[in-house]
This record gives C-alpha cells, sequence and structure tokens, in this order.
C-alpha cells in the first residue's frame, strides 16, 4: 500500500472584489488566474503561480479577513519559493511594497513580506 503524501495547501482568501484581487496577483505577483466562477461579478476564483494556488472568495460584506487583524506578528500564508533575493528584484521592478529587503532569519530561512491588495500578509521564503 503506497504511503498517504500531503503534497500542497490552497489557501482561500475572503476579499472584497474577486476579480480586483486576482488581476493584483496576475499583474503584481505574476500568477495566471485559472478562472472566475459563480456568477458576473465572479464570486469566486483561484490563480496559479508553479505549484501554489490561492483561493479567492467573495466577502458577503464590505470587510475581509486577515489574520493580521487579529494577530500583529502573523501572517496568511508563507509560501516556499527558491530564489527570494530574485522574486524581491521581480517585486520591486512592478512596484511591489515590501517592508524589508531579503531577511535571514534565526530559523535558516531568507524571507520577503507582501501584503497584498485587500491586506493578506504572505510571507515568501527560500
Amino acid at each position: 500500500m503506497a504511503k498517504l503524501v500531503f503534497e500542497a495547501i490552497a489557501p482561500q482568501f475572503v476579499v472584497p472584489d474577486v476579480k480586483r484581487t486576482a488581476e493584483w496577483y496576475r499583474d503584481k505577483l505574476g500568477f495566471e488566474i485559472l478562472g472566475y466562477f459563480f456568477s458576473e461579478p465572479p464570486v469566486y476564483s483561484i490563480v496559479q503561480s508553479g505549484g501554489v494556488l490561492i483561493h479567492f472568495g467573495r466577502a458577503d460584506a464590505e470587510q475581509t479577513f486577515s489574520n493580521t487583524s487579529i494577530r500583529e506578528m502573523s501572517m496568511d500564508a508563507y509560501v516556499l519559493i527558491s530564489d527570494v533575493v530574485g522574486l524581491y528584484d521581480e517585486l520591486r521592478s512592478r512596484d511591489v511594497d515590501m517592508p524589508y529587503p531579503p531577511t535571514e532569519r534565526e530559523y535558516g530561512r531568507t524571507e520577503i513580506e507582501v501584503t497584498d491588495c485587500d491586506g493578506h500578509k504572505l510571507i515568501f521564503g527560500e
């Protein structure tokens, strides 16, 4: 019998405008929009870059939720990548706001932080 292996995770962020958010991820972070779903305007979307998928669901009201809204030193997603310096340089060329340059942490990862157009914090680590 084959051993069970967890292969990936695809978080879902609650956002006020699914299309605007998906386009931000495409234009700023280089993700591909896999589609818009369930109505017009869409209430759901999925973006992908490599093996990373992020789902967006439209909020029922004009509000969003981010882990950082309840705990400042938190994040909404940690994304493992192979070249954090290269990503940092690419995102700077796209005018993505990042609060610090690639920083080596005491646990051995080099990281950058990005806050998306809805306030969700992503940490990219190598």
